[in-house]
C-alpha cells in the first residue's frame, strides 16, 4: 500500500496535541504498518521517545520492529531494538529478519548468538538469510543444528536450504533433503517442487528436474523459469525454445526472468530475429532484459547493434547497473570504437559505477584495444582491489600494444602482490616474450605453468610457445614441442606452425602443417592460402596454381581484407582497390600524391609481396591500394591538419609493404597512426613502429 496523506495529518496532529495515550499510539502504528510506511512510523516513535512513553508490553515495539525489518531498516531496528527495556522471542526474530534482509550476515549470526531461547522461526529466518546471501554453507550448518534442537523443518525451511544446495552444486545433500521432504509426507506446496527441479536442474541433473516438473499439477511461472533456466545453463538452448512454445501455449504469462532465459537460448541458438521480436513485444523492459540483448548482439557480432540497444535504454529511462556498462563498454572494446568508448565511460562515472571493478576491468580492456595504454593504466591504477580479471587486462594491453617488457614488469608485480595467475595471465605474458624475441624467458614462464603455478599449459599456451620459437628460427623446436604435447593439436596449432612456416619460407613443415588444417577443417580458407604465400614468395608459381585450383574444386572462398576508420562517429569500410566509396576520385589522388611524396623520401613499393605471376605494373596498382592505405588517405581528407592519432582497423595481418608505408607516412607528416590488425597493435611514430617489425 502507498504511504496516505491522512496518516501523516494524523501524525501531524499528534505532535500539534502533544501527548498520546497507548490507544493513539497503536492505532496509528497499526495504521503505518499496514501502509507500509516506515517514514510515518519513525516520527511516530520519535514522538514516544520525546514524551517518555514506556509501553506496558512489547507488542507496540515488536511490530515497529517487524515493520523496519521488512523494509530491510537495520540501523533503525537496532536503534530500537536496543531502546528496549523488555524484549521476548519476537523481539529477537525481528531483530534477525532485519539482518536478513539488509544482507548483513555478520550481525545475523551475532544476534543468533545472543538469544537465550530459540524457536523454528529463529531458525528459519537465518537459514533463509544466509541462503538469500551466498552463505550456503552456513544455512546448511545451522540446517543441521534445528533438527539436533528438535524443531521441525517446514516447507519454508526446505526452499531455504535447496536453495543452498543449488548454489553449492551440492547434489547429493539436495537428495538427502529430497528423501526427508518424502518421507515426512511434507513437500505437497508448488514451492517446493520448485526449488527441488531449481536444485536439479542448477546441478545438471536434468533428466530428474524434468521428472518433477513434468509431475507438478500447479505450475507456476517459476516452476517453468526453473526448467528453461536448467536447460539454458547446461548447454541447451534448443531445448529452452520449445519449452517456452509450450509455456504460452499453456496460457501462462511469462515474466521478466522468463524472457532474458528465452533471449540468452535464442542469441545461443543463432536466432537474432526471433530474440529481436520478442524483445519488442515485451512492454515494460527492466535492466536485465536491455542487458541480455546487448550481451546477445555482442555475441553474434552486431556489436553497433548494441550501442544503439544502449542508447535506446536510456531514452527510456532505464538505469543500467555494472553489468549493463561493462558489457556496453566491452562491445565498444570489439569495435575499437574509442569515441563511444569514452562516452560510454563518461556515463559509468554519471551512474556512479565507474569504480566498480567489472566496469574498472572492461574500461582498462577497452582503451587497451583502442591502442590507449595510457588512459587504461589511469584507469588500472585507481582500481583499489584488483583481480586476476583486473591485472590481466592491463597485462594483455601492454602485450597487444607492443609494450613488452611493461606487461613482463607487471605480471612480476602481480606475483609480488601473492595474486595467483590464470591461464589468460600467460597468454599476455608468452605473447610479450613472443613480440620482444625473449626464447629463454618465454620458455622458462612456459614450464613454470605447470612446475610453479600447478595448471596444465593449454592450446593458447603451445602456440604463443610455437610462435615464439618459429620467429626466433628455432623451427625444429617448434615442431618438437607439437610432438610432446600429451594432447592431439587443434587447429589452433597446426595454423600457428604454418603461418611460422611462412616467416622461414619453411615448406616441408608448412606443407604438413597444411595437410592436418585440411582434415581438420576442410572449408576455412586460411590455410590454402597461407600455403599459396608460402609457394609464392619461393616463386613455386606451378604450386601456387595447383593450391588455388584445389581451392576451386573444394569450392573454398577466400574471406575479404578490409579496413575500417572511424570519423565523426561514422565509420568508413574499404577493401583493396576499392572504388565504391562516394569519394573514390578524391581518396585516390590524395593516396597517389602520398606515394610520390614518400618515393621522394627513398620508400619503393615492395612488389615482391605481391603473390601473383603477373606483369610489374600489374604488381605495382595491386600493392599500392590496400585498403588500409585508401583509409589512411580519406583520414588525411577529413582531418588534414589534426593532431589526434590516426586509427586504422584490419581484419587480417597488415602486410610488409604497407606496414613500411605507415612508418613513412608517420614521419612525413609527422603524425602518429594507430593500425590494429588481427595480431596486435602498430603504433607508428617518426618513422617506428612499437612492434619493432615483429608481428
Amino acid at each position: 500500500m502507498k504511504p496516505t496523506p491522512r496518516l501523516r495529518e494524523a501524525i501531524d496532529a499528534l505532535y500539534s496535541r502533544g501527548t498520546a495515550n497507548s490507544e493513539s499510539y497503536t492505532r496509528l502504528l497499526l495504521q503505518c504498518v499496514r501502509s507500509n510506511d516506515v517514514v510515518q512510523a519513525k516520527r511516530l516513535q520519535t514522538h514516544m521517545d520525546l514524551h517518555l512513553y514506556q509501553p506496558t508490553d512489547t507488542y507496540l515495539q515488536n511490530r515497529l520492529l517487524h515493520l523496519y525489518a521488512k523494509s530491510g531498516n537495520l540501523s533503525d531496528a537496532r536503534d530500537l531494538f536496543d531502546k528496549m527495556s523488555r524484549r521476548d522471542i519476537f523481539s529477537w526474530n525481528a531483530m534477525l529478519s532485519a539482518c536478513s534482509k539488509s544482507g548483513n550476515v555478520e550481525d545475523l549470526r551475532a544476534v543468533f548468538d545472543q538469544m537465550s531461547v530459540h524457536d523454528a522461526v529463529s531458525y528459519n529466518t537465518v537459514i533463509a538469510g544466509f541462503s538469500g546471501n551466498g552463505c550456503s554453507s552456513q544455512a546448511l550448518e545451522f540446517f543441521v543444528r534445528m533438527q539436533e534442537e528438535g524443531f521441525e523443518s517446514t516447507d519454508y525451511t526446505h526452499v531455504s536450504v535447496l536453495h543452498a544446495c543449488s548454489q553449492l552444486l551440492d547434489i547429493k545433500r539436495g537428495k538427502q533433503i529430497h528423501g526427508r521432504i518424502v518421507a515426512t509426507s511434507l513437500g505437497e506446496s508448488v514451492f517446493v517442487w520448485n526449488a527441488l527441479t531449481n536444485m536439479y536442474a542448477k546441478c545438471g541433473a536434468l533428466d530428474q528436474a524434468r521428472w518433477l516438473f513434468d509431475r507438478m499439477v500447479n505450475k507456476n511461472v517459476v516452476s517453468w523459469n526453473s526448467m528453461i533456466s536448467g536447460y539454458l545453463q547446461n548447454g541447451q538452448p534448443e531445448t529452452c525454445t520449445k519449452l517456452f512454445c509450450e509455456m504460452q501455449s499453456s496460457g501462462l504469462k511469462p515474466d521478466q526472468v522468463t524472457i532474458s532465459n528465452i533471449l540468452s537460448a535464442y542469441f545461443q541458438c543463432g536466432y537474432i530475429d526471433e530474440a529481436c521480436k520478442t524483445f519488442r513485444e515485451i512492454k515494460e523492459k527492466d535492466k536485465v532484459c536491455w542487458t541480455t540483448m546487448m550481451v546477445g548482439c555482442a555475441q553474434n557480432g552486431k556489436e553497433e547493434d548494441a550501442l544503439l540497444l544502449f542508447r535506446e535504454m536510456l531514452l527510456e529511462n532505464v538505469r543500467p547497473d555494472n553489468f549493463t556498462i561493462s558489457s556496453v563498454v566491452s562491445s565498444c572494446a570489439r569495435l575499437a570504437s574509442l569515441c563511444q568508448g569514452q562516452a560510454v565511460h563518461g556515463k559509468a562515472v554519471i551512474f556512479g559505477v565507474d569504480h566498480d571493478l567489472l566496469v574498472s576491468s572492461a574500461l582498462v580492456d577497452m582503451y587497451s584495444k583502442c591502442g590507449e595504454t595510457a588512459d587504461a593504466w589511469i584507469v588500472f591504477k585507481r582500481i583499489l582491489t584488483r583481480n586476476v580479471i583486473s591485472w590481466n587486462s592491463m597485462i594483455l594491453g601492454y602485450a597487444q600494444n607492443g609494450k613488452d617488457l611493461e606487461a613482463l614488469a607487471l605480471y612480476e608485480e602481480m606475483l609480488h602482490e601473492n595474486l595467483k595467475p590464470d591461464n589468460i595471465t600467460f597468454v599476455g605474458v608468452l605473447s610479450a616474450c613472443m613480440h620482444a624475441g625473449l626464447v629463454e624467458r618465454g620458455q622458462g614462464y612456459f614450464y613454470s605453468i605447470s612446475k610453479i603455478h600447478g595448471m596444465n599449459p593449454t592450446f593458447d599456451h603451445y602456440s604463443c610457445m610455437i610462435n615464439l620459437l618459429g620467429r626466433a628460427g628455432y623451427m625444429d623446436k617448434a615442431v618438437d614441442l607439437i610432438k610432446s604435447m600429451t594432447f592431439e593439436p587443434n587447429c589452433l596449432i597446426w595454423s600457428t606452425l604454418l603461418s611460422v612456416c611462412r616467416i622461414n619460407c619453411d615448406v616441408n613443415n608448412g606443407e604438413m602443417a597444411a595437410r592436418h588444417l585440411f582434415e581438420l577443417d576442410p572449408h576455412n580458407a586460411g590455410p590454402y592460402i597461407m600455403l599459396s604465400n608460402i609457394y609464392a614468395a619461393c616463386g613455386r608459381w606451378k604450386d601456387v596454381a595447383a593450391v588455388r585450383s584445389l581451392m576451386k574444386n573444394n569450392k573454398i572462398k577466400k574471406f575479404a581484407a578490409y579496413s575500417w576508420i572511424e570519423i565523426d562517429n561514422q565509420v568508413h569500410k574499404f577493401v583493396a582497390e576499392d572504388r565504391t566509396h562516394s569519394e573514390t576520385e578524391q581518396i585516390y589522388d590524395e593516396l597517389n600524391r602520398l606515394i610520390k611524396k614518400l618515393q621522394e623520401s627513398g620508400f619503393t613499393p615492395d612488389t615482391n609481396l605481391v603473390l601473383h605471376d603477373v606483369v610489374e605494373e600489374e604488381k605495382f596498382d595491386s600493392i599500392c591500394y590496400h585498403s588500409e592505405k585508401l583509409a589512411l588517405a580519406f583520414w588525411l581528407i577529413k582531418k588534414p591538419h589534426g593532431r589526434t592519432p590516426i586509427r586504422i582497423m584490419k581484419n587480417i595481418r597488415v602486410c610488409g609493404d604497407c606496414h613500411v608505408f605507415m612508418k613513412f607516412v608517420s614521419k612525413i607528416i609527422r603524425r602518429p597512426i594507430i593500425l590494429r590488425d588481427i595480431n596486435r597493435f602498430h603504433h607508428f611514430v617518426e618513422g617506428r613502429c612499437s612492434c619493432k617489425d615483429s608481428w
